[in-house]
Parts: structure tokens; C-alpha cells; sequence
């Protein structure tokens, strides 16, 4: 490419120099995620990885999935701190992941954004390979594109897709989930990725800035909203692992249609849960912002977690094992109800979530008080 060429791409808004500083900045973070069977290092057109670890599997199943942080990105743009979305981003879907009971084998990103500023690319991709050190995922590639004219300046989306093995008999899901199984509720760090636009919107109609100082939320208003997402992969393959691990029937990541729907998927047709409500409190980002949209908790149940940030669907005489393993990784886990296929009248419960004909739920009772 020539000079004269290379000056007019830059004069369109886009500067491939800048990119390859983002790269530079982020090579060291990105290596740490890689093991033996990541070929190639980083920067090559595609990711290489080696696939004979499948080789120990007797029928290995991939399992992929694929997601994004959503419109939380715009809190971290307002307070010019990208160092945490990349831990939302591995968190959405990485954890999908080791839902159906697989362990992740590896991930690449996608970085859209109206320029490109090296130090703040490197801190998304630093955070994401941080994550991916945490959930044992390789990071195998990415791509950040320049989008001038599409986005602002200091815009940007962030994006990723990620693949794991599971072995045939191993996957989890409602074809294992029994009449009497209890349902154990994970607790969440805060909002995760989830329902942004409704916090923006009760924000903005209170005339309520990212920047500013609300002691109900314990300080900056974004800096509580930016609570990085807990992730769950490594904690629940461990319990996966455990001796009590073949007593986890299903497992649900509480994410985009909140509590009711995200159980409701994982549960066979005809069995139904009364969630108790009574058995948890809500932490004070949620109770803060209901009372600022001046509605009720339970208006937010099909938008944000509330507290849950993923369910275990297990066999009764293994609650207080599989509870006590993810208390030994910081994961608080409780009892929220059980699983019955008795004839019910259903009227009034979750069903059909996400287009799953599977089974229903309802939460009932009242919050426990904060």
C-alpha cells in the first residue's frame, strides 16, 4: 500500500497503525490463555486449535454459543473505564456454556468501534483474556474493526463466541431432571449484563448521570452499575467433578427474560417450580433502582436477575453437597423450590420461554427484607 493510500484510508477514519498498537498492547494478556493446544500465537487469520484432546472423549459433543455485553458498554463509555466489560463479555458466554455440562476449550472476541484507541481496546481484550484465564478458555483470535461515520468516536460493541466438549452421556438438560429434584439458586454480583436499557431509561428520566454520586448505591452511579458479572464456569465444573456431581440434573444461566423464563427452559414439559421468593433478598442495586422507577421488584423479574445469577436443578440428598462445594469458590447458593410433575393448574406460570416447550414457573411469596 502506498503512502498517498494509506493517508486516505487514515483520512476516512481509519487507522490500521493504531490497530496494530492495540494488538501490541494486548499480546502478553492474550498468550497467558493459551496451553499447548493453541497453535500459531496471536495475530493470524484464523485461530488454531489442536483437536486431538477430543481424542480422550468417547462420543465428545461441541457445544457453542455466542453473545454479547449490550448496551452496559455505554456505562463504561461514559466513565471512560473499559477494564471490566470484558469479564461481562466471558461471563455471557463462556457461562452459557457449561450449561448443558461442558467445559470450554476456547473463545474469540469482536471488538466494533468508531476509532480506534489502542489503551482502550487493550483494556476490553485484557479483560477478556483475564476471564478466559479464570474459566480455563483459550483466546484464539479476535478482530477489532473501525466503523467511522457508524459510530461515535467513543463508541464501541463488544461481541464474542466461544466452543466446548461435553461428553454424549454426560449433558445436562431437562431429559435428566426428576420429580422431587431441588433448585438451588446461585447468587449473582449484581446486575450482570442484563436489562441495561431499562437502568438507563429509570436513570434518564431522573435526570440521574452515570457520574454522579448516590450514596444508596454506595458511591458513582456507574461504577456500581459497572459490578463486573460473576462468572460460574469454573465453580460449577468443579462441582460437575465432585462425587456428587452426577446428581446435577440441569443447570440455567439467568440472563435476557430474568428468573421465571431462564428456569423454565431447562425444566422437561409438565414439570412445574414455585420459586420462593421468601428465601432471598434482592441486593441494594436492584431495590435502588425499583424505587427510583417507582415499581416493584417483581415488575423487574422478567428483565433483570435479582439476585440469581444461575440455577442447579439437583437430587435432593445432594443440596447440601453441591452447596457447600460452591461455597468453597465465593458462590452462595440456597434452596428456591422443587421440582414436581404432579398435575397442576398452570394458569399464571412461565411456559414456552425462548420458544422451549418446556416446563413452567412461577415465583411466589414475598422478598425477604433487605
Amino acid at each position: 500500500m502506498t503512502e498517498n493510500s494509506t493517508s486516505t484510508y487514515r483520512e476516512a477514519g481509519v487507522d490500521t497503525a493504531a490497530g496494530d498498537l492495540a494488538v501490541e498492547l494486548m499480546k502478553s494478556a492474550v498468550a497467558k490463555t493459551h496451553g499447548p493446544e493453541v497453535l500459531g500465537g496471536v495475530g493470524g487469520f484464523a485461530g488454531l486449535f489442536d483437536a486431538s484432546v477430543l481424542r480422550g472423549y468417547r462420543r465428545p459433543l461441541l457445544a457453542t454459543s455466542t453473545d454479547g455485553v449490550g448496551t452496559k458498554v455505554a456505562i463504561a463509555q461514559a466513565l471512560d473505564k473499559h477494564d471490566t466489560i470484558g469479564q461481562d463479555l466471558v461471563g455471557m458466554v463462556v457461562d452459557d456454556i457449561v450449561v448443558v455440562g461442558a467445559r470450554p476449550l476456547f473463545m474469540t472476541d469482536y471488538i466494533a468501534c468508531g476509532k480506534v484507541v489502542p489503551e482502550r481496546i487493550a483494556d476490553i481484550v485484557r479483560g477478556i483474556a483475564a476471564a478466559c484465564s479464570e474459566t480455563r478458555t483459550a483466546l484464539v483470535g479476535g478482530e477489532t474493526a473501525e466503523h467511522p461515520g457508524l459510530l461515535g468516536v467513543d463508541d464501541y460493541d463488544v461481541a464474542g463466541a466461544a466452543t466446548g466438549v461435553v461428553e454424549a452421556d454426560a449433558v445436562l438438560g431437562p431429559e435428566k431432571v426428576r420429580n422431587g429434584d431441588v433448585v438451588l439458586a446461585l447468587g449473582s454480583s449484581g446486575l450482570h449484563s442484563n436489562g441495561y436499557s431499562l437502568v438507563r431509561h429509570i436513570l434518564a428520566k431522573r435526570n440521574i448521570a452515570f457520574t454522579d454520586r448516590l450514596d444508596e448505591l454506595g458511591g458513582i452511579v456507574g461504577e456500581a452499575l459497572l459490578e463486573p458479572t460473576r462468572l460460574y464456569t469454573a465453580p460449577l465444573l468443579r462441582v460437575l467433578a465432585s462425587p456428587s456431581g452426577a446428581s446435577v440434573h440441569a443447570l440455567s444461566h439467568v440472563t435476557g427474560g430474568g428468573i421465571a423464563a431462564n428456569l423454565a427452559r431447562v425444566l422437561p414439559r409438565g414439570a412445574w417450580v414455585d420459586v420462593d421468593r421468601s428465601t432471598w433478598s434482592p441486593s441494594p442495586v436492584f431495590r435502588v433502582l425499583s424505587d427510583l422507577a417507582g415499581t416493584t421488584l417483581q415488575s423487574a423479574e422478567g428483565t433483570w436477575n435479582l439476585g440469581i445469577g444461575f440455577f442447579a436443578v439437583v437430587e435432593a440428598d445432594a443440596t447440601s453437597a453441591v452447596i457447600s462445594t460452591l461455597a468453597v469458590d465465593g458462590i452462595p447458593a440456597w434452596q428456591v423450590g422443587t421440582v414436581s410433575t404432579a398435575d397442576h393448574d398452570l394458569a399464571g406460570y412461565e411456559q414456552g420461554a425462548k420458544g422451549v416447550d418446556g416446563g413452567a414457573v412461577r415465583l411466589v411469596g414475598q422478598y425477604s427484607a433487605a
